[in-house]
């Protein structure tokens, strides 16, 4: 079997089944390229037919001495050219990952500061003796009472203020993410977020909504529990999280 693959308008090949398969597992060849054989009707992405793994095993194949003719159909102006030789990508470090998170965290930290900005001074005063309280509070009522009344010492201008800024740095984050597939600390740490199987750039709902808010949803609600299990998938051999699973992502080196 001859297969012949196209990417940005050039072809290259003949390669056999064996060439193929060695050039998808180095990621000289990605499953978005197009792929050409005799008995197919027109040019297919590559993952199409490989389902999406990194090997492609046709049905009925008996390895055969390869040719060099061109098919009778190709256009004599695409230009035969040996296809893009990628390097492999190398996965994150544990520490790097790490680091990129805690700098990640040290971004959110304003919003908590800002309401310091509008205490006067009394309510300051207030509010740290309300701390105290809660500190030596033994019963539960007691605790939730003087979170209440600490909440209410907090001006609706401070809230607004956090708010906006909560926002703002979503928005930030989101942008980052969908156009480089980095978070601010990614960027610092040197590190990004590629499709699994692909290597490629994830869409936004994968590499933002999926992989970041659902699972800050669920650390709030389930913290530390779920936190914990996310990243102890991270030891594993492809070094994936639990939400990288879920988004089908990776995080490599630059």
């Amino acid at each position: 079997m001859q297969i012949y693959l196209a990417r940005n308008n050039q072809q290259a090949g003949p390669y056999t089944v064996e060439q193929l398969n060695q050039m998808l597992a180095s990621q000289q060849v990605l499953l978005t390229d197009l792929a050409w054989h005799q008995g197919m009707a027109e040019w297919k992405a590559l993952g199409e037919l490989t389902q999406g793994k990194l090997v492609f095993e046709p049905v009925g194949y008996v390895a055969e001495t390869p040719v060099t003719t061109t098919p009778s159909y190709q256009n004599d102006t695409i230009q035969k050219i040996k296809v893009e030789t990628k390097a492999p990508q190398e996965l994150a470090t544990i520490n790097s990952r790490i680091l990129a998170k805690i700098l990640d965290l040290f971004l959110w930290f304003p919003a908590a500061i800002l309401p310091s900005f509008f205490l006067q001074a009394d309510q300051v005063t207030q509010l740290n003796a309300l701390q105290q309280k809660m500190q030596s509070a033994t019963a539960s009522s007691q605790m939730v009472q003087y979170q209440q009344e600490l909440l209410n010492l907090i001006p609706v201008e401070a809230w607004q203020s956090m708010f906006f800024y909560i926002i703002a740095m979503l928005a930030v984050q989101a942008y980052s993410l969908a156009k480089t597939g980095q978070s601010l600390g990614k960027k610092i740490a040197k590190i990004k977020i590629v499709d699994a199987n692909t290597g490629e750039k994830v869409n936004l709902t994968r590499v933002f909504l999926l992989r970041s808010v659902i699972f800050i949803i669920l650390n709030m609600i389930f913290m530390p529990f779920i936190t914990i299990i996310d990243h102890a998938f991270a030891f594993s051999g492809n070094r994936q999280t639990l939400h990288d699973k879920l988004a089908k992502t990776k995080v490599i080196k630059q």
